[in-house]
């Protein structure tokens, strides 16, 4: 079946206080995109943010972010009253999250307040807690002790709580049982405005793609309670870590930093870890996006110290041995997207060959500097114009030179004046199964709004959000029309 969709992270939103969340903002969203013939939407990860703000460095990857949750909806739900919304950060271009964290934190703590006193379900929250205790036990604990050492990583913490030791970690979950508490409130919030998104986007016949980063933050819950499982020494610190080598985006390649993974232990273990991991993220979501999918097959191992992404190696993943494994433990024909973008190995697509799973297709990457014509893209793959990592398809145009500009023009059977529109029509007319594309590509939108820079930690990274007025009904039709005419419809 021919799918299409739009690319769009919820901070993104407009509507809300500061920055885009799951409340009405969100739902209106989806009333929107039901109007436009697109059957998909794709988000970025849903896990709480640490370092710059990324969803790509989570403090959990099991966790959700409290950022996201609504206080529109929490007045609506009788949490909050409406004056408590005073003084939220102003109308903004952009999300300015060292604004918003503070602000939303503290109206949090009022909504628990108010739960306890008696304005929530204690037994819904009881049962959430039970029901996802084997992953929210360690997340809370690790947020209560970090909020204890202001807010540092769990490396500096004091030996016995760092390492674990039992006794260390009982007496933290009996000092700090007010502040676990919370963070389980907040998970519990953000699970069932989560669900009543999902729910909508499911009434209007929309399917969710989510995003699953390949790799742990060095500083988060899942690092700490499995040390086992990583390349970590007795103190918590990476002994190797994760990157690229010099690619596209960087001359020098990109020093993620996260810990490898000890692949021999997660086999010994049978995978359990991703397992529930990708359990979670299937119950969150429709389709998941695996980014970095290649690190399975292989994947390029920095030392720990070095000051770029330059020095390494590449050393072999897991491959079919992870995957035989999923299929097993959650069932065949596991609805993934295998990102396996950049320079590849013979190893990389034999993994996708093996694992049946769809691999991604870039039409900026396809018609400069690669000649991969949409046109001959394979119908078992997903297409995009470009995703949150790329310029927008006006940035990426105007950067070209002029000559790649005249082949690319070539290549589209395009007069350049509506280059955006027309690299999405070309995609959408591409033998792909699913096609999506940035909103700021239907919005015709130049590098101002460009959603991340790889390998930069910039004021403007994940901070775009949709101009007020911008989900029009003329754009809502343009698609319809683009969708009807490509045969992706999904009504």
């Amino acid at each position: 079946m021919r799918r299409s969709g739009i690319l769009l992270h919820p901070t993104c939103l407009p509507g809300s206080p500061g920055v885009g969340d799951l409340g009405p903002a969100a739902h209106r969203w989806i009333e929107w995109l039901s109007t436009t013939g697109c059957g998909l939407w794709q988000i970025l990860p849903l896990g709480p943010t640490g370092f710059a703000d990324s969803p790509y460095q989570c403090f959990s990857a099991f966790a959700g972010n409290p950022y996201l949750i609504s206080p529109q909806a929490l007045v609506a739900g009788g949490l909050l009253a409406p004056s408590d919304l005073d003084g939220a950060p102003p109308a903004s271009g952009r999300v300015d999250f060292a604004a918003v964290i503070p602000w939303k934190l503290g109206l949090l703590d009022r909504a628990w307040d108010r739960f306890r006193a008696g304005a929530g379900d204690l037994d819904a929250m009881a049962a959430f807690r039970e029901r996802e205790a084997a992953w929210l036990e360690d997340y809370t604990l690790f947020m209560a002790v970090k909020e204890r050492h202001g807010g540092g990583a769990y490396t500096g913490w004091p030996e016995p709580i760092r390492t674990r030791r039992p006794e260390a970690v009982a007496a933290a979950r009996h000092e700090l049982a007010a502040e676990i508490d919370r963070h389980a409130f907040r998970q519990f919030l953000f699970s069932r405005q989560w669900q009543a998104v999902l729910d909508a986007a499911h009434d209007a016949g929309i399917a969710v793609i989510g995003d699953a980063p390949i790799f742990v933050a060095a500083d988060s819950a899942d690092a700490w309670a499995n040390p086992g499982l990583f390349r970590i020494d007795g103190s918590g610190h990476p002994t190797a870590v994760a990157g690229v080598p010099p690619d596209y985006f960087s001359e020098t390649g990109q020093l993620w930093g996260n810990p490898l993974y000890d692949w021999e232990e997660h086999a010994r273990r049978g995978f359990d870890w991703w397992v529930a991991r990708i359990g979670k993220l299937l119950e969150m979501h429709d389709i998941v996006r695996i980014d970095h999918f290649r690190a399975f097959a292989d994947y390029w191992e920095i030392p720990a110290g070095a000051a770029t992404a330059e020095t390494g190696r590449w050393v072999l993943g897991p491959g079919m041995e992870l995957f035989d494994a999923l299929e097993q433990e959650l069932g065949p024909d596991l609805p993934i997207i295998a990102e396996d973008l950049g320079e590849l190995h013979d190893v990389v697509p034999a993994l996708l060959e093996a694992s049946g799973l769809p691999g991604m297709r870039l039409a900026q990457f396809s018609l400069w500097p690669e000649d991969d014509h949409p046109r001959d893209w394979p119908e078992h793959s997903v297409g995009y114009t470009g995703t949150h990592d790329n310029q927008t398809t006006v940035g990426w145009y105007d950067y070209l030179p002029r000559q790649a500009q005249h082949q690319v023009r070539l290549s589209m059977s395009s007069d350049g004046s509506d280059i955006a529109w027309d690299l999405i029509r070309l995609v959408w007319e591409s033998p792909a199964e699913m096609v999506l594309a940035p909103l700021q590509d239907f919005l015709r939108l130049g590098d101002e709004a460009r959603m991340n820079l790889p390998g930069t930690v910039g004021p403007h990274n994940w901070t775009w959000r949709i101009p007020e007025g911008a989900l029009t009904g003329r754009l809502a039709s343009a698609i319809t029309h683009l969708n009807a005419a490509t045969g992706r419809s999904h009504r």
